[in-house]
């Protein structure tokens, strides 16, 4: 992860398919410099909503280096890498292996 000014923190997430943005713990993000620039309302797995705040940063796995939208969390969001970064990267998760490998890329 990479945000203000060259400021980086390497980071272990889960990896959940079902998941759109990547969730940052507060300390991460906050280590970062990284900013809110707007809010936005989500829906958990068990229907409940709530609202956090989402800002952007670069985000490195191997040799791929992105850009990408992430969710700033609070105190007690984990780390969670979600398909928006996942798709980014050119990634896609094969949930048989629980590996991370280069998706099929269509321009149809």
């Amino acid at each position: 992860m990479a945000g203000l000014k060259g400021r980086k923190r390497s980071l272990r997430f889960l990896v959940d398919s079902g998941a759109s943005y990547t969730v940052l713990p507060e300390k991460v993000w906050k280590a970062l410099g990284l900013r809110p620039q707007r809010e936005l309302t989500f829906t958990l797995a068990d229907g409940t909503e709530l609202r956090r705040k989402v800002s952007e940063c670069r985000v490195r796995y191997d040799s791929l280096e992105v850009h990408t939208p992430v969710v700033l969390g609070e105190p007690e969001d984990q780390p969670l890498l979600g398909v928006l970064t996942l798709e980014i990267l050119g990634l896609v998760l094969n949930p048989f292996t629980r590996t991370l490998q280069p998706m099929k890329l269509m321009m149809a």
